[in-house]
């Protein structure tokens, strides 16, 4: 907004409009139309391309796109606790691994824990500490699909699958559960509901395979003039410096070398 642009909140795309072969806004579910030279999706291919309206994209490169492998999902454990009689030296960020041997993508294995108000305090009231523990990437849509949300047997493998997670977080806290005053748990039926995510999933994986010359979705342009896909679908793949990087892309894409450094320059006064 500083630099004239908006964010819109709860604001859901319908469709991207084509005109004469090129991508020139979207329409939004409300109704509002917003027109631009250029369409940046940080979406994922998965649920960019079923906004795109059919025959616009190449049936090969749609193909292609939507054959990307994904990786799994995640599970979430937050917890609100009450830190009385803490020591004073409780660090921030942990990673428990159970089996080196298993390797880090393997099931149930990994679980990294975040303890933010350790450094924030103003993260929570005087006295609590908010705890974030997480399976990063390695939990599975397949044994979660179809299941209802408001169910007991949704609930039971919720408390089943976070387990791992609890554990976790013992290894910093070994008396949390006595601590505990609000507690939530996150599935890949969460992540696909609330951060609109396909499967809920993580992002895309396995461009590079033993043998193979080159990589596909190098590119943030799309065969669809004014369209440009980038985030954690596209290579390298998900994570901050991964997607920041695709942005980058996408920017040297769109702007100049000149233009660039006078907008640098502004930017940093």
């Amino acid at each position: 907004e500083k630099f004239g642009g908006e964010l819109r909140l709860g604001a859901h795309v319908e469709n991207v409009i084509v005109e004469n072969d090129k991508a020139v806004g979207i329409r939004m579910r409300n109704g509002d139309v917003i027109l631009a030279e250029t369409v940046i999706s940080n979406a994922s291919l998965w649920d960019t391309i079923p906004l795109v309206p059919e025959g616009a994209l190449p049936k090969e490169w749609v193909d292609e796109s939507l054959a990307t492998e994904q990786c799994e999902s995640f599970l979430h454990l937050h917890l609100g606790i009450d830190a009385t009689g803490l020591p004073d030296d409780l660090q921030m960020h942990h990673m428990v691994v159970r089996d080196w041997d298993a390797g880090v993508d393997a099931q149930q294995n990994v679980a990294l824990v975040s303890i933010p108000s350790v450094v924030s305090p103003d993260m929570a009231p005087p006295g609590k500490h908010v705890i974030h523990a997480y399976l990063p990437g390695t939990e599975p849509y397949d044994i979660w699909e179809g299941m209802d949300r408001r169910s007991d047997e949704y609930k039971a493998l919720k408390k089943e699958r976070a387990e791992v997670l609890f554990q976790a977080v013992e290894k910093a806290i070994p008396d949390v559960r006595s601590r505990i005053e609000v507690e939530m748990i996150g599935t890949p039926l969460t992540c696909a509901r609330f951060l609109r995510r396909n499967r809920g999933t993580y992002g895309g994986r396995g461009w590079i395979k033993d043998g193979q010359d080159g990589v596909v979705n190098l590119e943030v342009n799309t065969p669809l003039d004014g369209l440009l896909c980038v985030g954690d679908s596209r290579f390298p793949g998900p994570g901050v410096p991964a997607v920041a990087a695709g942005g980058m892309v996408a920017a040297h894409s769109l702007v100049g070398a000149l233009e660039q450094a006078k907008t640098i320059d502004r930017v940093c006064k």
